[in-house]
């Protein structure tokens, strides 16, 4: 009897009391299986060997001279916007190079320095390159108070050239914060007037989005539909970079595919139900560090990683007890193994 009290008292010592867990209600994923029935289509070797001969064309226009600086920077920024740059990186290099030898070191090219559209231009293609380009370059477009002229206010390319050139600005330069504030204001303004389509088009995404500010896959892809409404579009370059984005579109597609199937064996949406289903989400996220061919194993990588993340988030965020997180806390500092998570190798 005295045995039976004394097992009945232990028992009930140790006896684990009920925890209330919270929830974060989070909403299931939006795109189910989606990406695990996408079928990977052989390897099309025709559009492959279309896409090498276009690439060949393009590169002979880099390649070839030009009456005006404006023609090849327009190129060169076309190029960037359309999200096929990196076939081109040496012959973009050495032109930039060049121009800003002859622009900025010798001096001897001042052809269309009044035109704000190119100052501003060649001053934001030189500093997304990283060559160190003075501000003071769009001085000549001010008055002798120090603001920026108002016959500029017309000038709606140069406006939006001026604008995206602004948010490459780095501390302490004034002229570029006065020119942020013009080009917002008037361009504001500006799409509240009749302006062709094309023009009215990208002044209002640029305001929403600034280019330096956006991710390069959805601003090639925004671009590609304004660029084939310019009537000056250039047809080769245009298929060229219909038919890239589509060829590394089936590329991310894959690695997508991929990913949802082993997030899928993990049946995290069972055995953690309060945590976030995100993986998706996580993979466009990478997308936005590099989404170029030759980094798939970095996106892979990056994306399962911040897709555990997340599972650790929810657990100190959500689930855990303040006790449960504190020992978690402390067995993650001292590089313990976590035997009850589930932490499977990547």
């Amino acid at each position: 009897m005295a045995a039976h009290l004394l097992e009945s008292q232990t028992q009930t010592q140790n006896a684990t009391p009920d925890v209330t867990r919270r929830s974060a209600n989070f909403s299931p994923s939006v795109w189910g299986d989606h990406f695990l029935s996408y079928a990977s289509n052989e390897t099309n070797t025709e559009a492959e060997q279309h896409v090498q001969k276009l690439k060949a064309e393009v590169k002979m226009m880099l390649k070839a001279p030009v009456e005006k600086l404006s023609q090849k920077l327009h190129l060169i920024d076309d190029i960037q916007r359309l999200g096929v740059s990196r076939h081109f990186k040496n012959e973009i290099e050495d032109i930039l190079q060049q121009i800003h030898k002859n622009s900025y070191v010798n001096c001897d090219d001042q052809q269309n320095d009044d035109e704000l559209f190119t100052v501003a231009l060649r001053f934001r293609l030189l500093r997304q390159q990283g060559y160190n380009v003075s501000c003071n370059v769009f001085s000549k477009f001010t008055d002798n108070d120090g603001n920026f002229k108002e016959s500029l206010v017309e000038d709606v390319l140069g406006l939006l050239s001026l604008y995206e050139a602004t948010h490459l600005m780095t501390h302490g330069e004034e002229l570029l914060d006065k020119a942020l504030t013009f080009t917002t204001t008037h361009l504001e303004w500006a799409t509240h007037r009749t302006l062709n389509p094309v023009v009215l088009k990208q002044a209002t995404h640029a305001l929403h989005q600034p280019l330096w500010k956006g991710v390069t896959r959805l601003e090639a892809r925004h671009y590609l539909s304004a660029y084939q409404d310019h009537n000056s579009h250039n047809e080769t370059l245009l298929n060229f970079a219909k038919l890239d984005f589509n060829l590394l579109q089936q590329v991310h597609q894959k690695e997508l595919s991929d990913i949802a199937r082993w997030w899928k064996d993990l049946d995290f949406a069972n055995k953690l139900p309060f945590a976030r289903d995100r993986v998706v989400e996580c993979y466009f996220w990478t997308l936005g560090v590099y989404f170029e061919p030759e980094y798939h194993f970095g996106r892979k990588t990056f994306c399962k990683v911040i897709a555990m993340t997340s599972i650790l988030d929810d657990i100190y965020d959500v689930y855990g007890t303040l006790e449960e997180v504190e020992l978690l806390q402390k067995l993650l500092r001292g590089g313990t193994s976590l035997p009850w998570i589930c932490c499977p190798s990547i």
